[in-house]
């Protein structure tokens, strides 16, 4: 196993403070390994939309874990992050692990000129995370009883992030995954009537789910006042990624790690014990 060579110089983690790049935070701190959170709020602070704090951000890093906000499936994000790469470049910084989406023509061009960009690349490219149903904008539905979207049949291989994590941290730390794309999904397919029933089971509490129209479900998140842009985003993943294409699963966590990916009904079970669940009060 050849190690990470440069642990006095941090890794610079984008989006450490989200729902992967925390859970990579702790595995490199678990490990030594120092961190640098690359967030608006941290300092240095970095902010996609600012292009004059990517520099400061990665001044003296050694590798860089890279999550685009909101979504790589926004238009002109892939020529934003290889911009970024190409930067980190420059300051030294040659190791870079992308996370990517399944099944999102943007997010495939973003790893195309990361991969073009010179650097020692790894691509994650993740599946749906189980932890949208606790730690995103399907919290609050589910904790009122009912969770309705526009998606009926169609199944989603749903991903633990801690999964996503443990490759991550393997790939900053361990050169035999350079130049490897990882596809990781969980072991089963659910549509998310069945991912929603299996959370009803775990809480030990009625939660219904509900298909509704495309055009029904942005109207709630409008009156939700959910920014425009995170509404144009989350039309788009509705309509058009989850229309099957993505039904498959892979075997990127293997690959990877050489274990099995974890499973739905155990992340189903290991959330409810948290109590998050519960309802709204």
């Amino acid at each position: 196993m050849t190690t990470f060579r440069t642990s006095q110089f941090p890794v610079l983690i984008v989006g450490g403070t989200g729902k992967t790049g925390r859970r990579v935070v702790d595995r490199l701190t678990a490990r030594d390994i120092p961190v640098r959170i690359g967030s608006r709020s941290a300092s240095p602070s970095f902010d996609w939309e600012n292009r004059e704090t990517w520099a400061p951000a990665l001044e003296c890093v050694s590798a860089a874990y890279v999550t685009y906000y909101p979504d790589l499936a926004v238009p002109g994000a892939a020529e934003t992050v290889a911009d970024f790469a190409r930067l980190a470049i420059t300051k030294g910084v040659g190791r870079l692990v992308l996370l990517s989406g399944r099944g999102e023509p943007e997010a495939q061009r973003a790893e195309a000129l990361l991969q073009a960009s010179g650097a020692d690349w790894t691509i994650v490219r993740a599946s749906w995370f189980m932890q949208n149903f606790s730690e995103s904008m399907l919290l609050d539905p589910i904790r009122s009883g009912t969770l309705a979207l526009p998606a009926s049949t169609v199944r989603e291989p749903f991903v633990h992030t801690d999964d996503i994590a443990d490759v991550v941290t393997a790939a900053l730390t361990d050169d035999r995954h350079i130049g490897k794309l990882y596809e990781v999904t969980g072991p089963r397919a659910m549509t998310f009537a069945e991912a929603t029933a299996e959370i009803s089971r775990a809480a030990g509490r009625p939660i219904d789910y509900a298909t509704i129209t495309p055009e029904q479900f942005m109207q709630g998140l409008q009156q939700a006042a959910v920014p425009s842009e995170i509404v144009a985003l989350v039309n788009e993943l509705f309509t058009v990624v989850l229309d099957g294409r993505n039904e498959y699963l892979t075997d990127g966590v293997m690959q990877a790690l050489g274990r099995a990916p974890r499973d739905f009904t155990d992340y189903a079970r290991e959330t409810a014990a948290t109590g998050l669940w519960r309802g709204a009060a």
